[in-house]
């Protein structure tokens, strides 16, 4: 796949020259602090938007409308089109398909069953060799004397189902990553539908599968949609699915798990590069990036967020703990700025 095309460059922060002409770009405002010892060490720009139940923007931080790689936030979608392409797929198994799983043996276990319930191969998976991306889980994983596999990776249940969707089709598995296969198109089709938008930019993500850029309102409009479809689509099965099993998209330990647990009826996920987006059941819904991909800022930020919709609490309160330990003690904290 040849690199993404440039969107709109943006010069640096940091005083360098410009072309003769040139305007200097506005830095984006600060989302996250980086406190120790009573002292900001560090800050964490980015931009938001938050979006009321009818679509229309109820505010916003920075540059929305520039467009961003969603990284996994874009998983829901891929996973409605893989339901499009004729794979039936449900419960956790599609909550799967839309993660980005931990590596917990229970991960582990039903990706390795999708393989054998679809006649397939770990050796058919082009998802990189991985360790578990929970640091909990990796170093188990690595202490028992394991090694690096494709089926670790975070995005191999997405994968899994991916070939199983082209089995089923009659369409080339060699080639299903390629953004010219009729499933890639399928998705781009379902991304740009849920969005209300084109794609911006085409890319590769970290796991091979298409990127594609989408403007924050874009992202938060396409949750929104996943949450308000109709009972039985495959946004809405979707959106179900990844509800009723969180701990199947998001592991045990992670932010989206916590919060789709504590508030019924919210779809969260969040992506590489620290990306998050999240709709709550009523179709209020919100995404941001932080510009320096600082995924320590996600906590906080969404905690914040949370906190502004009248959801605080014991779940935005755990989502928001970002402590800085100094030797074996806690002495600051990662904490929202606006």
């Amino acid at each position: 796949m040849s690199p993404a095309q440039p969107v709109s460059p943006r010069p640096a922060d940091d005083g360098g020259a410009l072309p003769s002409g040139t305007p200097a770009a506005v830095p984006s405002p600060v989302l996250a602090e980086v406190v120790r010892s009573g002292f900001v060490e560090g800050v964490h720009r980015g931009s938001v938007v938050v979006l009321e139940a009818d679509g229309s923007v109820a505010w916003s931080l920075g540059d929305p409308d520039r467009p961003v790689f969603p990284r996994s936030a874009n998983k829901p979608m891929q996973a409605a089109a893989i339901l499009r392409a004729g794979l039936d797929l449900a419960g956790e198994r599609l909550a799967l398909t839309a993660a980005s799983h931990s590596g917990e043996p229970f991960h582990l276990e039903l990706a390795e069953r999708m393989l054998a319930e679809y006649g397939l191969s770990a050796d058919a998976l082009q998802c990189p060799l991985d360790l578990p991306l929970d640091p909990v889980e990796a170093e188990h994983y690595l202490a028992s004397g394991q090694v690096r596999r494709p089926l670790t990776m975070n995005c191999s249940g997405k994968h899994t189902a991916m070939l199983a969707a082209c089995a089923r089709n009659g369409w080339p598995l060699d080639s299903y990553l390629d953004p010219g296969h009729p499933l890639q198109l399928l998705v781009r089709e379902s991304v740009e539908a849920a969005a209300g938008e084109p794609v911006a930019a085409l890319g590769t993500d970290g796991c091979g599968a298409p990127l594609m850029a989408l403007t924050l309102p874009g992202l938060a409009r396409a949750f929104a949609a996943f949450v308000r479809a109709e009972p039985g689509t495959p946004e809405r099965r979707v959106a179900d699915a990844m509800r009723a099993h969180p701990a199947y998209v998001a592991g045990t330990r992670r932010p989206d798990t916590w919060l789709m647990r504590g508030i019924p009826g919210a779809l969260s996920k969040m992506g590489a590069e620290a990306v998050q987006a999240l709709a709550l059941p009523d179709g209020r819904a919100l995404a941001f990036k932080v510009d320096d991909g600082a995924t320590r800022a996600l906590g906080p930020v969404l905690a914040r967020l949370l906190e502004r919709w009248g959801h605080g609490g014991e779940t935005a309160a755990r989502i928001g703990r970002a402590p800085l330990m100094g030797g074996a003690a806690e002495v600051g904290e990662i904490r929202a700025a606006f």
